[in-house]
This record gives C-alpha cells, sequence and structure tokens, in this order.
C-alpha cells in the first residue's frame, strides 16, 4: 500500500467514516492526520460546481462554466484530438473551481434511441465510445483532474433505473457494455470508475465482484478508485468488499456504523477496509497537491473559441438537395421556429450548466452579412399544442423569403435524466407547420437540434437537413459557420437512425420489465443488428455529407493494419472520416456483418491526396468466448472494409487469422435466431439457452422490498402509500403537461426505499428506511413503532460517532 505510514494512525473509526461522503460533493477530511477533504462535481460538457447548498439535480444555482456540445454531439467528430482538448478545457475549469473529481464522462451504450440521457452518452458503439472517452479521460487528467467515467455498467435505461436488473450473457457484457470502458481504463488511464445504479444479473453494479474484482481490478489492472452513483449504494458492506472506494453523496454516518460493525462481526476484514482507504487516499492527495498551483481564473473567451470549434466539428449535414448548402451570396432567407430564439442547446438533469455566454441564432444572424435576413417568427409553441396566430405569421414571412430557415427539435422534456422517452417523434405541431411551410415556399433548410436519434419522415419537406445535435452554448455561430460555407460540414453520425422505433432490435424488451430488463437482442444493438438482417434505416451509422467529395484508393492491408488514400476531388477543404469495419464470413460463432475496428479524420485541402494509415490493435478480432472464458481469435480469412460510412465501404480487402483455440461456443444448436441476427422476437428458451440459466423471476413478490422503487407504490398494501404514488404520478404528469422535467420528482419516483437513508445527510438510517417499507406493507403500528425508535438511536449513535471522530478514538457498537 502506498500510504501505509497514514493508514497505521487512523482510528478503524475513521476508516470506516471516509469511505462515506460528508455533503453533496466532498469526502471526508481528517484533521488530526492532515487529510483534506476531496470535492467532487458534475461535468459531462460542462463544469456544474454549485456555489451554495449542493444537490445533484442541478435545481440550485451553479457557477458560470463552458457549456461544451454533450457527448452524443462530440462523437460525431469521431476526433480523439478535439476530445482531448475539450476534456483539457473541462479538467482547467474544474481545477479554477476546485474541483478534485469531475464526473464524467458517460460511456453508456445507447442500446434504444429511447433512453431519456443518450445525449450523455456518445454512441451505440463500443470502440467508438471507449476511444473518445478516453480521450476525454487524457484532457482532463493532464490538468491534474480525475476524470471518473461513467456509468459501469450496464446502464442503459432511466425507467426504474435504481430498482431493476440488466439480465445479459457474459458475451455481450463483455464485447458491448464493457468495452468503452476497457478502453477508457487501458489507453486513457481514467483514474476513476462510477458505478451505476441498476443491478446486473442479480447483484448490484457497485457490489458486483464479477464486475469490481475480477473484471476492473483485475482483468483491467485498474488501479484507482471506485466511486458510487449519487444514491447508488445498497450494501456498503458488500461494496467495500468487492472494490469500491466511495459512498455518495452523504448517507451520514449510520454506512460507516455498519461497516464498523460488519468488521467487528467478521462480515468484512480491516485489511480490506485499508485497501479502500489506501486507494482513496491516492485520490486525495494527488488531486490536492495537483490544485497548488491552480489559476485562479480559465480564459472564457477561448473555451467559448473551442465550444465553438467542437460545435462545427460535431454538426452532421444528412441532407443537401441541389446543392442548397452553403446558402448563396445575398440570400433572402426567413427565420422560422421556437429553437432560433431559445436555443436547445444541452440536456436536463445533473449535467445542466450554468453557461459563461450563449449564442442565440435570432440574435447572431446580424454577424453574417453573406444572407439578408427578411424576417423571423417562432412558428410553433416549442412544447406542443396549436397556435394559429403563430402559424399564420410564419406562412406569411415564408412567402416573403427565397429560402426558410427553420429552427426545430426536441424539447426539454423529451430528453431528461430520470425520464425515458415514449417514442421518437418530434413534436407533432413542429412537423405540421414544417409540412405547411413547404406549401408555400418548397426552399427550406432544417436545423435539427436533438440530442438523440429521432424518426426523419420530415426529411421529405425539407432541400437540406444540418443536424446541431446539442451543439452546447456556441452551437448558434458555430451552425450559421456551416450554413454560410465559412466553414464545410465534417461530422458523421456515431448512431442509426432507424425508420421507425419499433424496428429496432430490442423494442420488444425495452424498457425492464417490472424487475428485469432482459437484453435478448444479445450484442445485435444498432447497426450490428440493421446492418446484418438488412433492415432500411433513414441514416446509417457513419453517415455524414460535405460541401466536398473524397475518393478512396490503394487499400493496402498488412498484420499491423490498413493503408490507403484519400483526395479530396472536390473545390473546397474539408476534411473526412475514413472508417474500418471488419467481418468474418462464415464464421462458426454468430456475430455481426461487420463491425467498427478503427477510424481516421483526414483533412485534405481542395485536390489534396494523404496517405491514411489505421493500425490493428488487440480488438479488432476477438471475440468473447464463453467456454474458454477469455477472449478469443476465431481462425478464418476476414473482410477488410473501409469506407465514409457503414452502408459506404469504397475499399475492401482480406486478412487471414489463425485461431487461438479449437474451442468454440454455440455449437450445440438452439440459437437460430441469433446466427442470423433477427433477434427481435427472441423465446425463453432460446435466451435461456444464451444465457446459460434460467431467466429470473423478475415479477413483484408479493410486499415491497427496501429495493422496489417508490413509483411501485401503486402495489402498496397501505392506502396512505396508495395516495402518495397517486401525488407523485401527478406532479409528474403535471410537469409533462408544461414540458419542464420535475428533476425531484422524477428522482424520487425511480429511487428505492433503502435510498431514502442513502441520500437524507444522515437524518434517516437504514432502520427508519426499513420502519417506513413497513407502514407501506400495511403494518402501520409496527413500522411508525420502528420509526420513531430508529430515529432516537440514529440521532443518538450519529452523536457519539461524530465524537469519537473529533477526539481519534474508537466508536464501539
Amino acid at each position: 500500500m502506498k500510504y501505509t505510514e497514514v493508514i497505521q494512525q487512523m482510528t478503524l473509526t475513521e476508516k470506516c467514516a471516509i469511505l462515506s461522503g460528508k455533503d453533496e460533493w466532498s469526502t471526508r477530511e481528517v484533521k488530526r492526520l492532515n487529510i483534506p477533504s476531496m470535492t467532487c462535481s458534475d461535468g459531462p460538457h460542462g463544469i456544474r460546481r454549485q456555489a451554495g447548498a449542493g444537490d445533484h439535480l442541478g435545481l440550485n444555482a451553479s457557477l458560470p462554466a463552458t457549456c461544451f456540445p454533450t457527448a452524443a454531439s462530440i462523437a460525431n467528430s469521431w476526433d480523439v484530438n478535439l476530445g482531448e482538448a475539450v476534456g483539457k478545457a473541462l479538467g482547467e475549469e474544474a481545477k479554477v473551481q476546485d474541483v478534485n473529481v469531475l464526473l464524467g464522462p458517460g460511456l453508456n451504450i445507447k442500446r434504444s434511441p429511447l433512453c431519456g440521457r443518450n445525449f450523455e452518452y456518445f454512441s451505440e458503439d463500443p470502440y467508438l465510445a471507449g476511444k473518445m472517452a478516453a480521450s476525454y479521460a487524457r484532457g482532463i487528467q493532464s490538468e491534474g483532474v480525475y476524470s471518473c467515467v461513467k456509468h459501469f455498467a450496464v446502464n442503459s435505461q432511466e425507467t426504474r433505473r435504481m430498482a431493476m436488473s440488466a439480465v445479459l450473457d457474459e458475451r455481450t457484457l463483455r464485447e458491448i457494455y464493457l468495452t468503452g470502458f476497457e478502453i477508457a481504463v487501458k489507453e486513457g488511464k481514467a483514474k476513476a470508475i462510477m458505478t451505476s445504479y441498476n443491478r446486473v444479473n442479480g447483484i448490484y453494479a457497485n457490489e458486483n465482484e464479477h464486475l469490481l474484482k475480477d473484471i476492473l481490478r483485475g482483468d483491467w489492472e485498474f488501479p484507482g478508485i471506485v466511486i458510487t452513483d449519487w444514491g447508488g449504494s445498497n450494501d456498503h458492506t458488500a461494496g467495500v468488499k468487492a472494490g469500491s472506494n466511495l459512498e455518495m453523496p452523504n448517507p451520514g454516518l449510520d454506512s460507516a456504523r455498519i461497516l464498523l460493525r460488519a468488521v467487528k462481526e467478521g462480515e468484512s476484514t480491516e485489511a480490506e477496509i485499508d485497501e479502500r482507504v489506501d486507494e482513496l487516499l491516492s485520490a486525495i492527495f494527488e488531486t490536492q497537491e495537483s490544485a497548488k498551483d491552480k489559476k485562479a481564473e480559465f480564459d472564457i473567451e477561448a473555451h467559448h473559441s473551442l465550444a465553438r470549434k467542437a460545435a462545427l466539428e460535431t454538426a452532421v449535414l444528412l441532407k443537401n438537395e441541389e446543392n442548397t448548402l452553403p446558402l448563396k451570396k445575398g440570400a433572402k432567407v426567413a427565420i422560422i421556429g421556437d429553437f432560433a430564439f431559445t436555443p436547445r442547446y444541452q440536456g436536463a438533469g445533473s449535467s445542466v450548466v450554468n453557461t459563461t455566454k450563449l449564442e442565440i441564432a435570432a440574435e447572431l444572424h446580424a454577424e453574417y452579412p453573406e444572407i439578408e435576413v427578411v424576417g423571423m417568427a417562432k412558428g410553433f409553441l416549442r412544447h406542443g399544442g396549436e397556435d394559429l396566430a403563430l402559424e399564420k405569421e410564419a406562412l406569411e414571412l415564408a412567402k416573403n423569403a427565397e429560402l426558410v430557415l427553420f429552427f426545430f427539435g426536441l424539447d426539454e422534456m423529451s430528453e431528461s435524466e430520470g425520464l425515458d422517452r415514449e417514442h421518437m417523434e418530434i413534436n407533432n405541431n413542429q412537423i405540421a407547420l414544417l409540412s405547411r411551410l413547404q406549401t408555400v415556399n418548397p426552399n427550406i433548410v432544417g436545423i435539427l437540434s436533438a440530442g438523440a436519434a429521432v424518426t426523419m419522415g420530415h426529411s421529405v419537406h425539407l432541400k437540406a437537413l444540418l443536424h446541431s445535435y446539442l451543439g452546447g452554448q456556441a452551437g448558434a455561430g458555430a451552425i450559421f459557420d456551416l450554413l454560410t460555407g465559412r466553414e464545410n460540414p465534417s461530422g458523421k453520425l456515431a448512431e442509426t437512425y432507424p425508420i421507425r422505433g419499433e424496428d429496432g432490435p430490442e423494442y420488444r424488451y425495452y424498457p425492464a420489465k417490472e424487475k428485469a430488463s432482459e437484453y435478448r437482442e444479445g450484442i445485435f444493438v444498432g447497426y450490428r443488428y440493421y446492418d446484418t438482417t438488412d433492415t432500411k434505416v433513414h441514416f446509417p451509422f457513419g453517415y455524414g455529407l460535405s460541401y466536398t467529395e473524397f475518393q478512396y484508393s490503394d487499400l493496402e492491408v498488412t498484420e499491423d493494419g490498413v493503408r490507403f488514400q484519400i483526395k479530396n476531388t472536390g473545390e473546397r477543404d474539408g476534411a473526412e472520416i475514413a472508417q474500418l469495419y471488419i467481418g468474418l464470413p462464415d464464421s462458426k460463432i454468430f456475430r455481426a456483418k461487420k463491425e467498427l475496428k478503427g477510424f481516421s479524420k483526414v483533412f485534405l485541402k481542395a485536390g489534396e491526396t494523404k496517405a491514411v494509415e489505421i493500425p490493428f490493435d488487440d480488438k479488432s478480432f476477438r471475440y468473447w468466448n464463453n467456454v474458454t472464458k477469455r477472449f478469443e481469435v476465431e481462425g478464418g480469412v476476414y473482410r477488410i472494409m473501409v469506407g465514409a460510412s457503414l452502408t459506404d465501404i469504397r475499399l475492401e480487402g482480406s486478412i487471414e487469422k489463425a485461431a487461438t483455440t479449437d474451442k468454440l461456443p454455440y455449437q450445440e444448436g438452439g440459437l437460430e435466431p441469433y446466427f442470423s441476427g433477427k433477434v427481435t422476437e427472441i423465446s425463453d428458451a432460446c435466451f435461456e439457452k444464451l444465457l446459460g440459466y434460467p431467466i429470473p423471476d423478475s415479477s413483484w413478490s408479493g410486499e415491497l422490498d427496501e429495493n422496489d422503487a417508490i413509483c411501485q407504490m401503486y402495489y402498496a398494501k397501505s392506502g396512505l402509500a396508495r395516495l402518495l404514488f397517486k401525488f407523485l404520478e401527478g406532479k409528474k404528469k403535471e410537469a409533462e403537461r408544461k414540458g419542464k422535467p420535475d428533476l425531484n420528482i422524477l428522482f424520487i419516483y425511480n429511487m428505492p426505499f433503502r435510498a431514502i437513508a442513502k441520500m437524507s445527510a444522515g437524518n434517516v438510517s437504514m432502520e427508519m428506511a426499513r420502519a417506513m417499507l413497513k407502514v407501506v406493507n400495511g403494518h402501520f403500528f409496527k413500522g411508525i413503532g420502528g420509526l420513531i425508535g430508529g430515529w432516537f438511536r440514529n440521532r443518538k449513535e450519529n452523536k457519539a460517532y461524530e465524537q469519537a471522530l473529533e477526539g481519534g478514538k474508537e466508536w464501539t457498537p
């Protein structure tokens, strides 16, 4: 251990206490030993350091910070250098604001377009997500701030996220849901990991020894710290034994007492606690030492310029009929759409940033004399519903313009932490207005704002479509730079845009039913399914247009990788994202037709040719073998494909690889749908064959337990509890009608009963939470008696433990 001398001086009471937070964002200090406190902060795309009282949902004001494009946007750049630059800026701002651990980036796999938090995640592909997350981690940590990648693992939905179990086979776990984290740890050297709220195959992620001990600290040799998501600890003792260091935010001293009792009773050992404390002390002392040279402020303008550059690289040109874009000089345009006046530039929830500046399209257009704006109109109500006056104003304006710039997209209620989408549609009133606008002016350019995939039937009404995603505080300027041709779009989609949500491989299994989310589609997530089954999509993975053209040639395939030439054959300078895909025809195991295994972003001047190299790595040919319990390579002749997108393959070659084992999985039959990739209706028998064990029973068991969600109180035997559920349901629906998510209600709605103790700053103990549950289950007097008695015991024991900490003494249970 690195800090043996310090740990030997600590009492067991101090050791147990330091493994839980002291408030919403900080760890406990031990003043007598000069162990300082360490501060965490949200910040996947901007620092959310709260100036006053802390709350993890972003309800209280935070210090001004740069709001960069969200991860869903940045992934479209396919640019690890950009990711590292953004990460470095995030690290610099975190350091200025006395933040030691930055809680990001998020790299959960976009299993479904309906996940309400997809705007915070990079991609449906683990290789791309991992590479981008690694770049963020390198950038953040270059400033001496820890990057805490999240949420580990298999966290793909918001619905009952703290009370459900992700049920999946080991191969899917390893290849799809862990590969991104593996890259972030091994290549990005991320020093912190945040565990997810959910169970993984029945065991909570934060106490899952297979995840934390076998894989993270074992296979990947991760030396850093593991932090719970806020309120995500279930059994603190089990978490510490598995390899988790810090329970957040502030469970008070109840968790410390439980941990200390576990040592006294032999359930845990002091050696296990010492190991976790040592890892935590490394983080505390390293980040505090780094903070000694912090700046008093960061360069607001420089970071705003970087945010503009990021927005430029991440916008995706999806359609451009008749070369409508870039706009002709002197074009008379009408700006229509509420999003031009009130931009959607970030998501909702714990990631909300208080921006240093904010560009607004309706104000910024004056800086672009290349176009003449003949008028502006909001056109529609942001959150749905009809307004004939707004519509009439927009239609009249459109008649007087050569071209319409239509700003539209998903509203705030559509994308939020704590809430999944019910469908992939944009509000009907926006699309209805767009259709009517086309009847009076067929020249419409759509500027779409959304952090996740939407249906694209509306594109028939558009001559051109520029998808800005959630472009951060400088997004409006980037949009006009691209529309006017000052800059050339280069972004490409990091996720598939299906024709309908119902087309997805996960659609029938998403989200969780009751207590389990069954990942029956297996490895066939996103493009792996659509491509393998030849299912038509609106826009494929890796797709994006440019104002110039690129020609690929001269592919060479060697043992080390691929080499080829790209020429810019157009008249404009621009950047191309070349993508490497690998497949194995006639494989004896089931697999996708092709998978992304490398990429390179190349800038070329008009007429210029460059040689491009994309190396193979340890993930190029591997698959997880359930027989040998390790990654293996199947022998055969592999297709090597290089292209501009998944479906636009320009060059193809091959390479033969030798097998690393003759023991192959899936040879006993019963998995035919997986071999065809047609996984939308997997039977119980087939899924059990894949899992290797019976499907866990996820039905409600009769009485609610401490890990059931509060929203499941519709099952409660107590009328009072059912009444409380109706109140929460009503508040939730009221927020939906207003179009603004109530984050407190959403969090309470989905959290389990035990989280009441984990989120109450010590005012509620686990004993009291269990007593509340007795009331809910109809045992009113027994529950109330336990609650009152628990309150007095908790108060007394908290006071005694605090006194022991202050005096450097041991607390005795």
